[in-house]
């Protein structure tokens, strides 16, 4: 029984400095979910990263709008018949000047533009599908870590009393007047918050890692996310939301404006097959029919064996397949909303003012119970059993709130813009 109990001894003290240890912060950042999401959006570095997509997407507008440059070419001498170099002085030597310029024709450079315009809208979705994918997880990790720092209260509430508990019942032992069986129960009680207490720092730990890179902050600094509960009954329409997550969702937008892309690209590879016109002139100093030549060119590839059929095709089957790959995305969104908004019902419904009243009473209760004990009005199993009954309601409270926050997130995430403001 001894060797138990002095087992049960180490391994709390163990617990104990370990727990300390792990929770130790250098510095504290105080920051509400309005004040992370401005940090958020003005330091991350994967946002910035796909701003400079956009912009190189913008570019690309601007260069296909350009018009081909005309090409000059020549073709003279190097000797004449005296052995000169370059000499076209008095009639000698020959000297032939050309200046082309390519006109394209069926409104090719147009169809360049549109596909160029198609690009922006694509990396300007695939932004916007970033920062909403970006955005639902700094929610859910600030949510989660303001939760595991409520556990940890209702942990540390728990510890403060059962330490009393045992420095009581250990002097009570001493005198004779209790059991180290009692002793025993009680350590190994404490003993197990102390394991779970380090097991929630260990979790804090991870989480503070990925918030901190969202937010791209000093690691020294342990955020603690300021959060004001508020359950406001919000009524939603399942149908309109999912015509506001087609006009916002970055995803399904993306996917429209690559079917718009493919589109304008079967239009640009049809115009393909309609040659373009080159136009120039050309000066002949000696070697045509006449000194001084000057003649008009105009040429243009005849379309008989290659009229583009290969990448018209390609480019249909490509704008057919995008049309699948577009409704496949209209059905996942609208299933991904009406899930968020069924969700988010459920979990309003969990937190209602009658059940928060019952949780308050229930903290009263719990202030009693330790005194009860002491005065030997209830044994140690009932006042173990309701100090496990305590902390796992008050657990359950805290992932309830968590569930609903989580909720929030889903339902914004699905739609792609705020419906309900977390926090």
């Amino acid at each position: 029984m001894l060797r138990t109990y002095y087992k049960f001894l180490g391994l709390f003290v163990l617990v104990t400095l370990y727990g300390k240890t792990a929770s130790a912060q250098t510095d504290t950042l105080k920051v509400t979910f309005k004040d992370a999401e401005k940090i958020f959006l003005e330091n991350n570095l994967s946002l910035i990263a796909q701003k400079y997509n956009v912009d190189a997407a913008q570019a690309l507008v601007k260069q296909a709008k350009l018009w081909d440059n005309p090409v000059l070419s020549t073709d003279q001498n190097i000797t004449d018949a005296n052995k000169k170099f370059f000499n076209h002085s008095n009639g000698n030597g020959q000297i032939m000047v050309q200046l082309s310029q390519v006109f394209k024709t069926a409104g090719k450079r147009g169809k360049e533009v549109k596909m160029a315009q198609d690009g922006v809208q694509i990396q300007q979705a695939q932004f916007n599908d970033l920062l909403r994918n970006l955005h639902y997880n700094l929610l859910l990790d600030f949510s989660q870590v303001a939760n595991l720092i409520d556990q940890r209260r209702v942990y540390q509430l728990e510890i403060a009393s059962a330490t009393n508990m045992v420095n009581a019942t250990d002097k009570s032992y001493q005198a004779g007047n209790n059991s180290l069986k009692d002793l025993i129960r009680l350590k190994a009680l404490l003993f197990g918050l102390q394991n779970d207490l380090v097991e929630i720092d260990r979790q804090l730990n991870d989480l503070q890692s990925e918030l901190k890179t969202l937010l791209v902050t000093d690691p020294n600094k342990f955020i603690s996310p300021t959060i004001t509960f508020n359950n406001t009954d919000t009524t939603l329409n399942a149908a309109t939301l999912t015509q506001l997550a087609k006009a916002n969702r970055g995803d399904y937008l993306a996917n429209q404006y690559l079917l718009n892309q493919n589109n304008n690209n079967l239009a640009l590879q049809k115009a393909m097959a309609v040659p373009d016109v080159t136009i120039g002139s050309t000066y002949d100093q000696n070697s045509n029919y006449a000194r001084n030549f000057v003649g008009l060119e105009i040429s243009l590839p005849l379309p008989i064996f290659n009229r583009n059929q290969g990448n018209i095709k390609n480019a249909r089957l490509a704008a057919q397949s995008q049309e699948y790959v577009l409704k496949n995305s209209e059905v996942q969104l609208n299933n991904d909303v009406y899930s968020a908004v069924q969700q988010y019902t459920l979990s309003q419904q969990l937190l209602s003012s009658k059940e928060n009243d019952f949780y308050s009473k229930y903290d009263q209760l719990f202030k009693g119970m330790q005194k009860a004990y002491q005065l030997k009005q209830i044994n140690l199993q009932e006042y173990v059993d309701f100090f496990d009954s305590y902390r796992e309601t008050k657990l359950k409270i805290l992932q309830q709130q968590l569930n609903l926050q989580k909720a929030i997130a889903d339902l914004n995430y699905a739609v792609g813009t705020t419906v309900v403001t977390p926090l």
